[in-house]
């Protein structure tokens, strides 16, 4: 439990980042499954090689990260690519780039190299770190929600709601579009950095097949929670992630065979597409929001329409208000 709670809290960075394109930009963007292992091989080449500290290279593999996601921004909003495919072009000319970042090594282990992980000493991989992980991922949150709730995160929202009305104000939407996939691979980069430090090594195939993770724990999670606002849109990326990554440890702890991982994440996005459709669901959800609004729905204002005969004139009370007067 313990182990699926970590990686959960550590791949909730790369959920939100998701989150990021998928629902507030609403770009399916697909550079995830490569700029997470550039950032993982940059972290990991600063610290063997460089000897760099762990949190600078940390840093370091947000910003090549966002420099992935620029790349692709720039493709479509520059170069008319489909969002698709300009995501599928920057993920194959990153899988070349993560090889010469690793100096043509499939693989760098980081074996007797400091990381965070050393840092905590005795306390790693108990609940002690758990707790860290927990604080770092929180205000990384507090953080993305307060970008949101500013003048510029509420551009990035409405380009996703609706790009022409934004257009008719005078912003720029493929601004827009670069910021927002510049912060969402930056947050992808920095999950592989943390992860290649969690496993000890970064790895050339290690981000195959994370964008339906990533995907898995945002619908997981709202498929539960629901999105009414942003607060509680990442609040929910971030338990979805979680729960996916303890369903995962189940599921092998039951003895099922590793390979089989891909189907059933899957199956889980399957199931959490499926769960807000089923009536038991769709009733909690609406008294949940009913409870959330004690007053319920409000009610219109009656309307007095003059007809011929009381044309100027006030309308009459009722004969409840003339009696009482």
């Amino acid at each position: 439990m313990l182990v699926g709670i970590e990686l959960g809290l550590i791949y909730a960075l790369l959920a939100l980042g998701v989150y990021l394109t998928f629902r507030i930009l609403d770009f399916p963007d697909l550079t995830v499954d490569q700029s997470f292992t550039t950032g993982a091989a940059t972290a990991a080449m600063m610290m063997v090689h460089g000897g760099s500290n762990p949190l600078l290279a940390m840093l370091a593999a947000f910003v090549v990260g966002a420099l992935a996601g620029i790349i692709t921004g720039l493709l479509h909003t520059k170069g008319g690519i489909n969002p698709l495919l300009a995501g599928i072009l920057t993920m194959l000319g990153l899988y070349s780039i993560n090889l010469r970042i690793m100096g043509n090594q499939a693989n760098v282990p980081l074996l007797g190299t400091e990381t965070i992980f050393t840092w905590m000493g005795p306390y790693a991989r108990t609940w002690v770190s758990i707790l860290i992980l927990l604080v770092v991922v929180l205000v990384i949150k507090l953080i993305l929600d307060w970008f949101l709730s500013t003048d510029l995160g509420l551009a990035l929202q409405a380009t996703g709601n609706n790009e022409s009305m934004v257009r008719s104000f005078g912003v720029s939407t493929d601004t827009m579009k670069i910021i927002g996939l510049a912060v969402s691979n930056g947050l992808v980069g920095l999950c592989g950095a943390v992860v290649a430090q969690s496993q000890g090594s970064a790895d050339i195939s290690m981000g195959i097949g994370l964008i339906l993770v990533g995907l898995a724990s945002v619908i997981l999670g709202q498929a539960l929670f629901g999105q009414r606002n942003v607060f509680i849109a990442t609040t929910a990326v971030v338990v979805g992630s979680i729960l996916y990554r303890l369903a995962i440890q189940g599921a092998l702890e039951l003895g099922l065979n590793p390979n089989d991982m891909r189907l059933i994440s899957a199956l889980i996005v399957i199931a959490a597409l499926l769960l807000p459709k089923l009536k038991i669901v769709r009733r909690l959800r609406r008294k949940r929001e009913i409870n959330a609004d004690p007053l319920g729905p409000v009610q219109p204002m009656p309307e007095y329409l003059p007809s011929e005969h009381t044309a100027g004139t006030a309308p009459r009370a009722t004969s409840q208000e003339g009696h009482r007067a």
